[in-house]
């Protein structure tokens, strides 16, 4: 009988500079070896792993918030996110009526069952809502019309409906149902984030306590002013159980305020979200969206809601390799750090993903970058070793 052929990947090591050969068998990785070759030799890029994106609502124009979403907009949405250099991600539905969650649900389940690039990019679905805080500011660019208190029995239903493909919550913990909501899902296997909200500090520690280990986008999705003593900014960015996402688009953190944050986290408990929407990747204008309504996409990537006062954003629509040349230019970090926070930290919520290591699943991307560039160029993505651009 034949032996399977090993395959090899090369590119240089973000960390080191040095030579790096990834040797490929069946879908996994085999082997890495890093010499001193020069970069003439080694092949052209930077070699990492696959980007992991935890928040993604949609991108190109593939929207998974519109109440006529299917299995072929998530197949879709897939490719689109292949091109962007992100080889796993979470489909984010936002605050919806329960029909239209579930509709959503079952699409992306459907996706996953009939499309092997689909199983093999999405584990799971995060769902952020509907139990948010109903106010301007904090609610953001969600519909006030369906935020409602959590309710045990409606994620109950979406699991059923679904076949489980719910994975991830992320819920205001100001509720009176909120402590006992966060136990029930996360006995059920399920991870809770905490995000839009206003709590108080005792509710945050509350909601801590009672399972949730993940700060949806911190920083983001509260009052533009905030009280500068008691607010659940700080409640969150002190609790070690915390682990922030963060997007690092340029637009939603100031560069200051994005490095304080990572230094108080602590880069083993932080990562990148691109929050992306429908919208990201299209070209500058105004567009109707069905998160924000009217919203206008800037030239620079600003993505904001056609209320008068430019003050609130509709989402993000830059993707999730940009905030990674973002964390180097303004966060202040070295390259393989940058990676590390899209890479190896959001893995550690999808079975451990990301990283470039004998036994892992050969999900690669390859790209040419350096400050003076604006953007990052894919050069290469790879899907289970299989070449996907």
């Amino acid at each position: 009988m034949a032996l399977a052929s090993i395959s090899t990947v090369h590119g240089l090591d973000p960390g080191t500079g040095q030579s790096l050969t990834v040797e490929v068998k069946s879908g996994v990785i085999q082997a890495v070896h890093r010499s001193q070759a020069a970069a003439s030799e080694s092949g052209q890029g930077w070699l990492a792993a696959g980007l992991i994106d935890l928040q993604v609502n949609g991108y190109a124009g593939h929207d998974l918030n519109d109440d006529q979403v299917t299995p072929e907009t998530v197949q879709a949405l897939a490719r689109a996110m292949l091109a962007s250099g992100v080889t796993t991600f979470l489909p984010t539905l936002i605050t919806a009526s329960e029909a239209q969650l579930t509709k959503a649900l079952v699409a992306v389940q459907a996706a996953r069952r009939l499309d092997p690039v689909v199983a093999n990019m999405v584990p799971y679905v995060h769902v952020e809502g509907p139990a948010i805080a109903p106010e301007d500011g904090p609610r953001g660019a969600h519909p006030a019309a369906h935020v409602r208190a959590p309710s045990v029995a409606e994620f109950d239903r979406w699991q059923q409906a679904s076949g489980s493909v719910v994975g991830m919550v992320t819920l205001s913990p100001h509720w009176p149902e909120s402590a006992a909501y966060i136990s029930h899902v996360v006995a059920s296997g399920v991870h809770v984030a905490l995000g839009h909200t206003d709590a108080s500090p005792a509710q945050i520690v509350a909601a801590v306590d009672a399972g949730a280990r993940i700060s949806t986008h911190l920083g983001n999705g509260m009052y533009a002013m905030i009280n500068r003593r008691r607010n659940p900014f700080w409640a969150q960015l002190v609790d070690d159980r915390l682990c922030a996402s963060f997007i690092a688009d340029g637009h939603h953190l100031a560069p200051d305020l994005l490095k304080v944050m990572l230094r108080s986290k602590g880069l083993g408990q932080s990562m990148i979200v691109s929050d992306a929407t429908a919208i990201g990747g299209m070209s500058a204008g105004h567009y109707q969206a069905s998160i924000g309504g009217a919203v206008t996409l800037s030239a620079n990537g600003r993505l904001s809601m056609d209320d008068g006062s430019d003050q609130y954003l509709a989402g993000a629509a830059l993707p999730l390799l940009a905030g990674v040349a973002n964390l180097v230019r303004d966060g202040g970090l070295g390259l393989s750090d940058a990676l590390g926070l899209a890479t190896v930290q959001p893995g550690r919520w999808v079975g451990g993903r990301g990283l470039l290591a004998p036994g892992q699943p050969a999900d690669l991307i390859r790209f040419n970058w350096d400050t003076t560039m604006v953007a990052p160029q894919l050069t290469g993505v790879w899907l289970g070793g299989q070449s996907m651009i």
